[in-house]
């Protein structure tokens, strides 16, 4: 089939999801995107340059037999702007990275219904809804009939379950095998014996356990959760070090500031891996990866770092357990800051890699070819 993925913001989880499916799909995929910047201009206004792309591939080759586009386009927009150059009769399918309406907004900015109105109307002509997770989806469809009831009249609730009927989960993959085999663990790791485990690829003048923190320098990740538990950790006297990566943005929390400075002799990285080699290394010398997070609708990070072996500590809520196997969430899930401080002291004094049957689990699950073959099989099925 000839696919076309358009991504107005084509940044960050965005991008890799896009080239992940591209690289691993057995169709072809031609990808239509804008830089990942000016996240409001690229809902209000992308649309127009997406449609100029979209007329230079028709000019170029024949007409997509499938549309998959992301929730950052204003999907009916751009289907009004080609609607002299497409046939009707192609499928278009939305999938929905986050959403405008459960995505926490920064402190003292108010929310503007129309970017959430915007998700919705894409929503409402697409033929099939894709979320990444079923948190992201029951979020979703929990807090639309307050979004709808709103606004004073006309407000057609009852197409709600119609479009929820349409709506199904799809994960977004990561390169857990490639990863897996960059941090030097067995490839079978169903077979027993744990990884050789190194920190050779970060200096350090120490052997304590290194923590990550490999997620968006951002406000809903709660880095103030992340730094006070470290702060404790060290009145503790539990030893570390910190390698603290993810994508830095210019208007970073202030957290972080502080901590480059009060934890400085512990600091092994600090900052965002241009890399992908150097990025797959300080995962692979990593031994405990922790969410502080108070928003996350999938988790993308936390899965790489699992695949390289370090153990992870998330909240347990949210998109987590979704991403951890059942038997394995008392070990890996932390209820509350308290629990969270004794399980991190514990792993700390007492560190080992993430089990072999969670490293399995995120093999078999999420690692691109298996999860670009389940994006092949539905977008066939919608043609």
């Amino acid at each position: 089939m000839n696919i076309w993925l358009i991504s107005p913001y084509h940044a960050g989880s965005h991008r890799a999801w896009a080239e992940g499916y591209a690289r691993c799909s057995r169709h072809t995929v031609s990808l239509l995107t804008m830089s990942g910047s000016f996240w409001k201009w690229r809902m209000q206004g992308g649309a127009i340059e997406l449609t100029l792309q979209a007329q230079r591939l028709l000019e170029a080759g024949p007409p997509p037999d499938v549309i998959l586009a992301t929730d950052m386009l204003n999907l009916p927009a751009w289907l009004g702007l080609m609607r002299r150059s497409l046939p009707a009769s192609i499928p278009v399918a939305l999938y929905m990275h986050e959403n405008q309406l459960t995505y926490p907004w920064r402190p003292g900015e108010g929310r503007d219904l129309s970017f959430a109105m915007i998700n919705w109307l894409s929503q409402l002509v697409a033929d099939v809804v894709f979320f990444n997770s079923r948190y992201h989806l029951d979020a979703w469809f929990g807090e639309l009939p307050n979004l709808l009831k709103h606004f004073p009249d006309y407000n057609h609730l009852e197409q709600i379950e119609e479009v929820r009927a349409r709506s199904e989960v799809l994960p977004v993959g990561v390169e857990a095998h490639a990863i897996a085999k960059a941090a030097g663990c067995r490839l079978n790791i169903g077979q027993r014996g744990e990884r050789e485990h190194s920190t050779e690829a970060v200096a350090s003048p120490t052997h304590a356990p290194l923590i990550l923190w490999n997620q968006r320098w951002e406000y809903d990740k709660r880095p103030d959760r992340f730094f006070a538990l470290l702060y404790r950790l060290r009145a503790a006297g539990v030893p570390f070090r910190l390698a603290v990566a993810g994508e830095n943005f210019r208007q970073s929390p202030q957290e972080f500031a502080e901590a480059a400075e009060r934890l400085a002799d512990v600091i092994v990285h600090w900052g965002y891996v241009e890399s992908r080699e150097a990025y797959w290394a300080l995962l692979a010398a990593s031994d405990l990866v922790i969410s502080t997070a108070e928003h996350e609708f999938f988790g993308v990070s936390v899965l790489e770092a699992i695949a390289a072996g370090a153990f992870p500590l998330l909240p347990n809520r949210l998109s987590y357990p979704e991403l951890i196997p059942a038997e394995l969430h008392p070990a890996c899930l932390y209820n509350d800051e308290e629990d969270l401080f004794m399980k991190a002291a514990t792993r700390l004094r007492s560190p080992r890699p993430a089990p072999p049957s969670l490293r399995r689990s995120v093999l078999q699950r999420f690692d691109w070819p298996r999860v670009a073959a389940a994006y092949d099989e539905r977008l066939e099925a919608l043609v």
